[in-house]
């Protein structure tokens, strides 16, 4: 009887202490702690921007590039990811209109190929939610009608419901096939600086 006594007493304090460290906020094993499975980031247009510059042998060129739309899609938990986010190749400006007509007549040939569009595949890194993130985003850059691999550096800040996002990198458009718009008096650099400013919603996660 008294061993009886005993077992039903250990076994409410170990109940009891149980309570108490669940109070206490200490972690329990019993509880595990997981990634939401799915983060769709919805670009908002109006308040995202491309950047682009163009060193040449006369001057500097800096210019814009206005988006469409976008939605990315991440998963955390395996680092996989989708969707587009989709730039407007004929809003393309550098403030000088001669310029600029060459551009998109004879370079990006934007009346054919309207669009510039990245659609990501993989993300490396660990991303915080909520919080700050610095993640490589690799993908399937297309340009000019033609598909190219490219690995993008994200600066990225996920709020509760809204998400920004920036990013530097270069395309090499000439080596991609690209028309050249030098002449024999105006040397051009074969690669353009890129330089992109997200903005967007945050989605709730996809439940399980």
């Amino acid at each position: 009887m008294l061993g009886h006594g005993l077992t039903r007493v250990s076994s409410a304090a170990a109940l009891t202490l149980m309570a108490l460290l669940a109070l206490a906020g200490l972690p329990q094993h019993a509880v595990p702690q997981t990634a939401p499975r799915e983060l769709v980031l919805v670009l908002d247009p109006a308040a995202s921007k491309v950047h682009w510059t163009l060193d040449s042998s006369l001057h500097t060129v800096h210019g814009t590039f206005a988006f469409k739309n976008g939605a990315l899609h991440v998963y955390p938990g395996t680092g996989k990811a989708g969707g587009e986010i989709i730039a407007d190749a004929a809003s393309g400006n550098s403030g000088n209109d001669s310029r600029d007509k060459k551009m998109h007549k004879e370079v990006l040939e934007s009346g054919r190929y309207g669009e510039v569009v990245f659609r990501p595949d993989r993300v490396a890194g660990t991303i915080a939610t909520p919080g700050t993130s610095a993640v490589q985003v690799h993908g399937t850059f297309v340009l000019h009608g033609s598909e190219h691999e490219l690995t993008v550096p994200v600066q990225a800040e996920l709020g509760t419901d809204h998400w920004t996002g920036s990013s530097k990198f270069d395309v090499p458009f000439i080596d991609w096939g690209l028309k050249n718009p030098g002449n024999f008096f105006l040397k051009v650099n074969h690669r353009v600086n890129i330089e992109l400013e997200l903005k967007g919603r945050l989605e709730s996660p996809v439940a399980p």
